[in-house]
């Protein structure tokens, strides 16, 4: 095995075992994602603002991942993993009880160090029980799995947000983590215990920095970091103002559930072709087109209104589709088994970091031009760099 020892796990287990956890954390963070920006709406009544909170929520998720190594370091992975799963599933059921918008904010970032560490660890887990399969097809069995449980998440959010209010959807997605956690415990691991020394805030600083230091010394790791990077600024400005226009634009929260739901099917039909699609063409040629076509269509969304805007909306799920199962093989393909687990922190803030800066750029989008709908022009613009990127030549 690569990575941490392992003492013993169910002889059942595989990389795919922890491929199938994709449909509980598919399943309830689609239906978080369905009402988070509009309960963030509900608390603050400025979408400007919800872009400001996401950033400062996400710059701390991203603190929480440059520390993971640390973590990692001190205690066993398998020991982690079984905390943040209780740690989601207690959060989430606090959060759609919650009335106080203090209160909520609390559960929030408490929240966000669990998901942050949650989505750490499943690939790292799927490294680790690879063998001879390869990351690249447990990647796509992964994605699968997250689609299949995200197809009917948002449904399942606005019939639950209207009928008890958007809040109380949360409660669902604290149901699904502690079946995700009772799945992961029939996985039978034991990992040795790691002894726990006393924490040296000076020298753990040090260690972050020469950490962060050598993953980007590491050659093809710049490249890797930017490809993930535009994949996820993309995916934030999606996933914060997609419910917000739909509602602002006067549509109910059943279209947008239809339009959510809708936009899961590119993902399901694409995810097993492009597993194919990668051997056999590589990885380059599918993250142009991904990246290409979500900037031509965001461009368009900045001009259109109405139905055709929902169209499009549902259209860039396609893009994304193409880009879904190669977005970080870059990171796995150019790194050692030994590395992925010291590095994996780092290469991680590419997801945070866009969830901190893309809200920012695009509430000052929102300020300048006085419209949500300016956000996607953001997009088109970090559609087109990041297809500058890829064909850019590099050592």
């Amino acid at each position: 095995m690569a990575g941490d020892k392992y003492i013993s796990f169910s002889k059942y287990v595989s990389g795919f075992s922890f491929a199938n956890l994709g449909i509980f954390t598919g399943f309830a963070d689609g239906i978080y994602n369905a009402v988070y920006a509009l309960v963030i709406l509900d608390i603050f009544r400025s979408s400007a603002v919800v872009g400001l909170y996401v950033a400062l929520y996400s710059a701390f998720c991203m603190f929480v991942g440059l520390f993971a190594n640390e973590i990692f370091r001190r205690f066993s992975k398998v020991r982690v993993f079984y905390f943040v799963l209780l740690m989601l599933a207690a959060g989430y059921a606090m959060m759609s009880f919650s009335i106080l918008p203090r209160t909520f904010i609390t559960l929030d970032f408490t929240t966000g160090i669990a998901i942050t560490l949650s989505a750490m660890l499943i690939p790292l887990f799927m490294s680790d029980f690879a063998g001879n399969v390869g990351m690249a097809r447990l990647n796509s069995r992964y994605h699968l799995w997250l689609n299949i449980g995200a197809l009917f998440a948002p449904l399942v959010a606005v019939t639950i947000a209207s009928m008890w209010g958007n809040r109380s959807a949360f409660m669902a997605s604290s149901i699904i983590y502690m079946l995700a956690w009772l799945f992961f415990k029939c996985f039978h691991i034991v990992q040795p215990d790691k002894q726990i020394k006393p924490v040296n805030p000076r020298r753990t600083f040090r260690a972050l920095w020469k950490n962060t230091r050598a993953f980007f010394a590491t050659p093809g790791m710049l490249r890797a970091y930017l490809i993930n990077f535009g994949y996820y600024s993309l995916r934030a400005v999606r996933l914060l103002y997609v419910p917000i226009v739909v509602i602002e634009a006067g549509f109910s929260k059943d279209v947008l559930g239809w339009v959510l739901t809708i936009g899961i099917i590119p993902y399901l039909i694409l995810s097993e072709l492009m597993a194919r699609a990668v051997r056999k063409y590589g990885t380059n040629i599918w993250l142009i087109l991904g990246f290409g076509s979500f900037a031509g269509l965001s461009a368009a969304a900045t001009l259109v209104t109405g139905y055709p805007l929902l169209a499009i909306f549902v259209l860039w799920q396609i893009s994304g589709a193409l880009m879904e199962p190669v977005h970080d093989l870059l990171f796995f393909d150019n790194t050692k088994p030994a590395q992925r687990t010291r590095f994996y922190g780092v290469f991680r803030t590419s997801v945070n970091m866009p969830n901190v800066i893309m809200p920012v750029l695009a509430a000052a989008c929102i300020t300048f031009f006085g419209a949500t709908t300016s956000v996607w022009f953001v997009t088109a613009v970090m559609g087109a760099l990041a297809v500058g990127i890829i064909i850019t030549p590099h050592k």
